[in-house]
């Protein structure tokens, strides 16, 4: 669908460009945009190497068990079904530390390695409790560095590209707290569901 609706948007643009003759400012936005994109994409390709080589040597290291060792209260805190030592800790705590420096490129792979072993732990088609629940998690991301729009900002000539670290760290907490609550509130009508089922059995 958005496919559909950057089509309308670019042919209406056109369109509309033609219409009151200005297609040469269009076709010069095009190539201007095009330049740009290539010199922010070539910019990034280093933060986004030097990042993902840095979480790289974590998971190597075993500095990323030991994160997930130290995170596994409030893990299991939210996901009280995971056992202990289940691999799907450390690739949520790996996901959860990467969002935290900002590095959403970064806690990709691990997000979608900690849904793969929460998907075989429930088994089926369907996405489980805890699969949604990390989803919520994941979307919402509290950021305590947004690494990628301090580099955003940099790269397109900001006073101070940091300017934005205590806004993102509000507005993500605000959201991630939002995700927990929700998280929790859903959990709780559940045990409810199971509880009034029980006792119907029971009577």
């Amino acid at each position: 669908m958005l496919n559909y609706l950057w089509i309308v948007m670019m042919a209406g643009g056109i369109l509309f460009a033609a219409f009151h003759g200005t297609m040469g400012e269009v076709t010069e936005s095009f190539i201007s945009s095009s330049t740009e994109a290539v010199n922010l994409c070539i910019f990034m390709l280093g933060v986004i190497g030097v990042w993902n080589g840095m979480m790289e040597i974590a998971v190597k290291s075993g500095l990323m068990k030991k994160i997930a060792s130290a995170m596994h209260p409030f893990i299991h805190w939210l996901f009280p079904e995971i056992p202990a030592h289940h691999k799907a800790n450390e690739y949520i705590a790996a996901n959860m530390a990467a969002n935290m420096l900002g590095l959403s490129w970064a806690a990709t792979p691990a997000g979608l390695k900690a849904m793969k072993e929460l998907k075989g732990l429930h088994g089926g088609e369907r996405a489980s409790d805890m699969m949604c629940a990390f989803l919520v998690l994941n979307i919402s991301s509290l950021q305590l560095i947004p690494i990628n729009m301090i580099a955003y900002r940099s790269q397109y000539g900001s006073i101070n590209p940091s300017a934005v670290v205590l806004p993102a760290i509000f507005a993500t907490m605000i959201s991630t707290l939002a995700g927990i609550i929700f998280i929790k509130i859903v959990e709780f009508m559940k045990y409810r569901k199971k509880r009034r089922k029980k006792r119907r059995k029971l009577l």
